[in-house]
C-alpha cells in the first residue's frame, strides 16, 4: 500500500497507479461537484445545519451493473455524502467509494475534495488531509453502516439523512407511536408506490446515543430477503491519520420474523431525523421533499386540533370521544355529537369491510359489473393492446394460464405467442377470461384486468357504484369518531376505488383510509388477516373489526385474532347453523 497526494489535499492509501487515475476520472469529479451543490441546497432547507444531515448517491451508468456502481461519504459530526462509482482496478472486486467532508468544514462551504474514499470491504482508499485551525482532524462517519443497509437491502441509488426540524418534531406528536401515518394529501403521490387515497406509513425507531447503534433498528424496519446486522462493537471509526479500514463485520441476524415494512422508502428516528432512499439521487431528493412537506402538514394540522391520519382530517379523538378545538363536534346527517352515549373505549380502532354482500348488493356485482367486464374483454384488449398497462395484464394472464394448463384447470386454453398476431392472442385471452369468470375465480390476473375494464365504464358513466343505503351514514359516523375504515375485497384496489368513488351518494373515498385486495392474500386464509393487522399497526388484532358475509372469511379472520361480525343482506347466501358469529342486517347495528 502506498500514500500519495491528489487534488492538493487528499491522502490516498492503496494501489497508487490505479487509485490516482480513478480519483481524477470525469464521473468522480462530476459526482463530487453534485454532492457539494446538494449540500449547499440542503443547508438552506435546514436539513443539514450544525452537525447533522447526510446524503449518498450512486452514479448511473448503463454499462455498469448497479451492484458494481460505487460511492462518496462524509465523517461524523458533519454532512455525510456518499457516492457509488465503478472502479475495475486490476480485475479486483468492485470498489465502493465513500467520500465526505471532515469535522469543521461547514456544509454550505463544502468543496469536492472534502471527502473520504472507501472500498467495498471497508478499506479507506483516500482520506482528506487535515486543515489548519480551527478545523478539527477528519473522522469517518458513524452513519456508514446505516447507509450500507439501504444499499444492500433496498438496492437504493441514493440515501438522504435529514435533521430537518419537521422530521424531528413529527415523531414527538405521539411519543408511544411506532409509526407515522397520513392519508389524503396530494404530496403522498410523490412517494414511490403511493397515491392520493393511500395511507402512507413510515416506521419510527428509537434514537440512540451513537448513530451506528441504530443499525439493527433500521435493518428491522426496512427488512430485506436476508437481514444482516452490523456489530456496533466493531464499527468504530477513528481519526483518519491512523485508520486504514472501516470494519463492519456483518453477519446474519435473527430477523426472519420482521416483515412489517417491506415497501417503505424512509425510516424516522425519534427526536433525531429521517433516512430516505430512492433508486436515484433525483428520486431520493423528491421523496425527501415530499416527506418533509407531509411532516410539516401533520404538525400544523395537530396545532389546529385536526387528525392528519384520517381521510377528511377531522377533529382529533381524545380519551372521551371526538372533540375539536372547542371540545364539541357537530356532525351532519343524524351523526353523533361529542356528548353522545358512545363509549370510545368500546369502539374498534379500525374497521375492515368486505364489499360484495356487505357494503354492496351481490346482484350489483353478478348482474352489472361481471356482465360488463365479460362483454367488453375483447373490445378493451383490442383498443388498448399496445399500452404498457394492457401488456402487463396480458403478461399476468399468460402466467396464470400456463399454471392452469399444467394443473389441468377446466376451460384453460393455450395463448399463442405474439408472433401469431394480435387477433389470435386476443381471441385466446377472451376464452380464458370467460372461463375464469364463469368459475368466479379470485385471482389477481383476472381481477386486475376487470378493474381496468370497469374503469372505462365508470369514466364513460356507463357504470355507477352501488352501496346499501345505511353505508354512507355509517362511514361518516365512524370517520367522525376517529375510526379508520378500510376495504378488503377480492376485487382489485382499482375496482374498489371505482365503486366507492363513483357511487350514487357521491365520492365516499373521503371516509376510507385504504384498500386491500388479493395481493395481501386469499380472503379465506388466516395469514391474510395477520398481514392486514401488521399493516394497520394496531397493538393487537382484536382492535380491528372485520365485517363480511362469508362464513369462511369470518372464520379465517377470527383465527387471526380479529373481532368479526357477519353481514346478512338481501341476496346473500345461507350461513351454517350454529356458526357462532354475531350477525347484523345494517351498519347502524355496529
Amino acid at each position: 500500500m502506498a500514500a500519495l497526494a491528489v487534488n492538493g489535499g487528499v491522502k490516498v492509501v492503496g494501489p497508487a497507479t490505479h487509485t490516482e487515475a480513478y480519483l481524477e476520472s470525469k464521473p468522480m469529479k462530476e459526482t463530487r461537484a453534485l454532492v457539494s451543490e446538494l449540500c449547499r441546497q440542503f443547508y438552506t432547507l435546514g436539513w443539514v445545519s450544525g452537525t447533522g444531515g447526510s446524503i449518498t448517491i450512486k452514479v448511473h451508468d448503463d454499462s455498469i451493473p448497479k451492484p458494481q456502481q460505487l460511492i462518496l461519504m462524509s465523517p461524523s459530526g458533519t454532512l455525510s455524502l456518499t457516492v457509488y462509482l465503478l472502479s475495475e482496478i486490476c480485475n479486483s472486486s468492485p470498489l465502493y467509494v465513500y467520500a465526505g467532508i471532515w469535522i469543521g468544514v461547514q456544509k454550505e462551504r463544502m468543496e469536492p475534495e472534502d471527502m473520504y474514499v472507501l472500498s467495498g470491504n471497508g478499506s479507506i482508499l483516500s482520506s482528506p488531509s487535515p486543515k489548519p485551525y480551527p478545523h478539527k482532524p477528519p473522522k469517518c462517519s458513524d452513519c456508514a453502516p446505516l447507509f450500507m443497509k439501504a444499499y444492500e437491502m433496498r438496492d437504493a441509488g441514493a440515501v438522504i439523512h435529514s435533521h430537518g426540524m419537521e422530521s424531528c418534531l413529527v415523531t414527538m406528536l405521539n411519543p408511544m407511536s411506532k409509526e407515522f401515518r397520513i392519508t389524503h394529501m396530494e404530496m403522498i403521490k410523490g412517494i414511490k408506490g403511493h397515491g392520493y387515497y393511500d395511507e402512507l406509513v413510515v416506521p419510527i425507531i428509537e434514537n440512540t446515543a451513537y448513530e451506528n447503534e441504530l443499525t439493527d433498528s433500521l435493518t428491522k424496519a426496512i427488512h430485506g430477503k436476508l437481514s444482516y446486522r452490523i456489530d456496533p462493537n466493531t464499527v468504530k471509526p477513528v481519526m483518519a491519520s491512523s485508520i486504514t479500514s472501516f470494519q463492519t463485520n456483518a453477519y446474519p441476524s435473527n430477523l426472519t420474523n420482521i416483515e412489517a415494512y417491506p415497501k417503505t422508502t424512509a425510516v424516522l428516528v425519534r427526536n433525531h431525523g429521517i433516512y430516505v432512499w430512492g433508486d436515484s439521487w433525483i428520486n431520493a431528493k423528491t421523496q425527501a421533499e415530499c416527506y418533509h412537506y407531509l411532516f410539516d402538514a401533520a404538525i400544523k394540522l395537530h396545532q389546529l386540533g385536526l387528525d392528519w391520519s384520517t381521510p377528511s382530517h377531522g377533529p382529533l379523538q381524545n380519551g372521551k370521544g371526538v372533540s375539536g378545538r372547542n371540545g364539541n363536534l357537530n356532525m351532519s346527517t343524524n351523526a353523533l355529537t361529542a356528548d353522545s352515549n358512545y363509549d370510545s373505549n368500546l369502539l374498534p380502532r379500525c374497521i375492515v369491510l368486505d364489499i360484495e354482500g356487505t357494503t354492496t348488493p351481490i346482484s350489483f356485482v353478478t348482474e352489472v359489473l361481471f356482465p360488463y367486464a365479460r362483454d367488453n374483454v375483447g373490445r378493451h384488449l383490442s383498443a388498448t393492446y399496445d399500452t404498457s398497462e394492457t401488456q402487463d395484464d396480458i403478461k399476468l394472464l399468460r402466467s396464470q394460464v400456463q399454471d392452469d394448463l399444467q394443473k389441468g384447470v377446466i376451460g384453460a386454453v393455450p395463448i399463442p405467442s405474439d408472433d401469431a398476431g394480435k387477433e389470435e392472442v386476443i381471441a385466446a385471452l377472451v376464452t380464458n377470461v370467460d372461463a375464469m369468470m364463469k368459475a368466479d375465480r379470485k385471482i389477481t390476473a383476472l381481477k386486475q384486468l376487470q378493474g381496468h375494464i370497469w374503469r372505462t365504464g365508470f369514466e364513460s358513466h356507463e357504470l355507477e357504484g352501488v352501496v346499501f343505503d345505511d353505508v354512507p351514514e355509517a362511514l361518516e359516523k365512524w370517520h367522525a369518531l376517529g375510526i379508520k375504515v378500510y376495504i378488503y375485497s377480492s376485487g382489485s384496489r382499482l375496482a374498489q376505488r371505482l365503486i366507492f368513488g363513483n357511487s350514487k351518494y357521491g365520492d365516499l373515498r373521503k371516509y376510507l383510509s385504504g384498500f386491500f385486495d388479493t395481493a395481501v392474500g386469499n380472503k379465506r386464509e388466516t395469514q391474510s388477516y395477520v398481514e392486514i393487522s401488521q399493516s394497520l399497526g394496531v397493538d393487537k388484532p382484536s382492535e380491528i373489526l372485520f365485517v363480511t358475509d362469508v362464513y369462511q372469511e369470518a372464520t379465517a379472520a377470527k383465527a387471526a385474532g380479529l373481532e368479526v361480525v357477519i353481514s346478512v343482506r338481501p341476496g346473500n347466501g345461507p350461513l351454517p347453523e350454529n356458526h357462532g358469529f354475531k350477525t347484523i342486517n345494517s351498519f347502524s347495528e355496529i
